[in-house]
């Protein structure tokens, strides 16, 4: 029996006082994490450092109240971070007050998209993005990202452009490097990387930024070439609606802020699923829209950013030992003591130091060993059946990252989920037809033909399995290679419709066309196996081609054979 999860701190369901500890050692540990996370993810939306810990800290809390996972942590990630850099850069001059306020608008637009989203019950929306598309999107983002922090890393201005430029500028501008500033940016990402490789139970983003910090106060680095962050305003943020915007500014938000809402819905459910498979309870995904959507308006009214569920941070939250939100309010109380007591220490952080932290961050999104394997799914048998369209999710994949790389995020993301949707419609349109053969003795078995070619088919007669449901799409791909079947010799086609799981009223017509195309040459078609839809349609349609449909093909087969000539003696 189910249990109800009741609408606000679902996640408190059943909570046990032994939980306490392990919740607020969980909330410390994702606080070392999250708040250097959050100062550079603020960087790459384009907006002050300090930003990333306003959006945090309401996000935290609201989820908290909605959402349904007990260990999903919410707050500014990369790749909703440089949508929103992508977006605004529309609208606005990067740095102004606008660009700032029009950034905080994304999220509260956001935010109520999701909300509605959630109310109306659109949770299925997720799977409209192919897990290969999201895979090359995000593989993209994180190349876009790194790319755009190396400038960082070098000491040097960074370009404007696509991917491709800003490379290009990199490559050109090598000569400006301020070498204090790399050996301060490679030392912070060789340490972020080597303690996750070897120490994973210390926040290594923390460790480096703390040195980093240390080193600017003790070798004045910061007058030998080295860029810190600079001030950053201490106290809580200002509440309510971003100034200097209005109505139409809102409403141009609506469009990209859906594709931001898709892109953090997506990241953050597969997080959740994740972690709730493990603890044995329910994630809803429409509580995760609503409790996505309110964590966004809370940021939007605290002057932040667009905010997300984190897979990395709730591994640490689990890894940790969290039990509930708990957690999740644990960090963002300490984020509070930060924004109030801490902010001083953060302004002498070298950007350097920041960028690295970053690269550290989305470098292992990276992942090319998932694109070879998406490459590898590949056989003979699928290129002859589809051709070019047989690496589908591999194509998708590829087709978003370069759609990131070369038009920015969030055409990168419509580019690859429309090729992702031909190459499904592409194929859905040619479906396979098999041609099966009887093993003796198999209680009824018909298998593949040309995977056994040692049997014999049934002389006179064809039999053919249709490895697709029949529908508008597909229906004259699956009547040209019937007739092409019905060659000299051949008296009767059985169509096997076992594997047929849905038919539509033109597919049943032009089994109705195909029965007297076919009989115009002394050929029958038979029809075996009308399971579930099909036979509902096909005893509706009540077309007059006399086609007869029998319940297996043993019976259409043995059907067809009172109608085959027998050879002469």
């Amino acid at each position: 029996m189910t249990r109800r999860v009741p609408l606000l701190l679902g996640s408190f369901v059943a909570y046990r006082p032994r939980w306490v500890r392990p919740d607020l050692v969980a909330g410390l540990t994702v606080w070392a994490v999250l708040v250097p996370e959050s100062l550079a993810y603020a960087t790459i939306a384009g907006v002050p450092p300090v930003v990333g810990l306003y959006a945090a800290v309401p996000a935290l809390v609201l989820y908290a109240l909605v959402g349904s996972s007990r260990h999903l942590v919410v707050g500014p990630m990369s790749a909703t971070a440089a949508l929103s850099a992508g977006i605004v850069g529309t609208f606005a001059a990067g740095g102004s007050e606008r660009y700032v306020a029009l950034t905080t608008a994304l999220a509260l637009i956001t935010g109520i998209v999701g909300v509605a989203a959630g109310l109306a019950r659109l949770g299925f929306l997720a799977s409209l993005i192919s897990e290969p598309v999201l895979k090359g999107f995000i593989v993209g983002l994180a190349l876009t990202i790194v790319v755009g922090q190396l400038p960082k890393l070098f000491g040097i201005d960074g370009g404007e452009g696509d991917f491709f430029t800003k490379v290009w500028h990199l490559l050109t501008s090598l000569d400006q490097t301020s070498w204090a500033t790399l050996a301060v940016g490679l030392l912070s990402l060789v340490l972020v990387l080597a303690l996750r490789r070897w120490l994973p139970l210390l926040p290594g983003s923390l460790v480096a930024v703390l040195l980093g910090i240390v080193a600017v106060a003790v070798l004045d680095l910061d007058q030998h070439g080295v860029a810190i962050v600079g001030p950053i305003q201490s106290g809580l943020p200002a509440l309510g609606l971003p100034s200097g915007l209005g109505t139409d500014d809102y409403l141009a938000l609506v469009g990209p802020a859906a594709g931001v809402l898709l892109i953090g819905f997506a990241e953050g459910l597969a997080a959740a699923k994740t972690y709730a498979a493990q603890a044995g309870y329910d994630i809803d995904a429409n509580r995760e829209l609503a409790g996505l959507g309110v964590a966004n308006i809370g940021s939007g009214l605290a002057s932040g950013m667009v905010v997300n569920g984190s897979l990395s941070k709730t591994a640490v939250n689990g890894g940790a030992g969290a039990r509930s939100q708990l957690s999740g309010l644990t960090v963002a109380a300490l984020t509070v003591v930060t924004l109030l007591l801490l902010t001083g220490l953060f302004e002498q952080l070298p950007e350097a130091t920041l960028a690295a932290v970053v690269i550290a961050a989305v470098v292992e999104l990276i992942d090319i060993p998932a694109l070879r394997r998406l490459y590898r799914v590949w056989t003979e048998r699928l290129a002859g059946i589809y051709g070019p369209a047989a690496r589908a999710d591999f194509l998708a994949a590829i087709t978003a990252m370069l759609g990131v790389l070369v038009f920015d995020t969030l055409p990168g993301l419509v580019i690859g989920i429309a090729v992702s949707i031909t190459l499904l419609l592409f194929r859905a349109s040619r479906p396979h037809l098999t041609r099966l053969v009887r093993i003796p003795d198999g209680n009824g078995l018909w298998v593949d033909a040309d995977r056994h070619p040692d049997l014999h088919p049934e002389p006179g007669i064809v039999v053919v399995r249709v490895e697709s449901g029949l529908f508008f799409a597909n229906a004259d791909h699956i009547r040209d290679h019937v007739r092409a079947l019905a060659v000299a010799g051949v008296s009767a086609v059985v169509l096997d419709g076992e594997t047929i799981p849905f038919i539509d009223v033109t597919a049943a017509g032009m089994l109705d066309q195909l029965s007297h195309d076919l009989a115009s040459h002394g050929v029958r078609l038979y029809f075996a196996h009308d399971i579930g839809q099909v036979r509902d349609v096909l005893h509706h349609t009540q077309y007059d081609s006399g086609l007869v449909i029998y319940r297996d093909i043993d019976a259409a087969v043995t059907a067809a054979r009172d109608h085959v000539p027998r050879p002469r003696q």
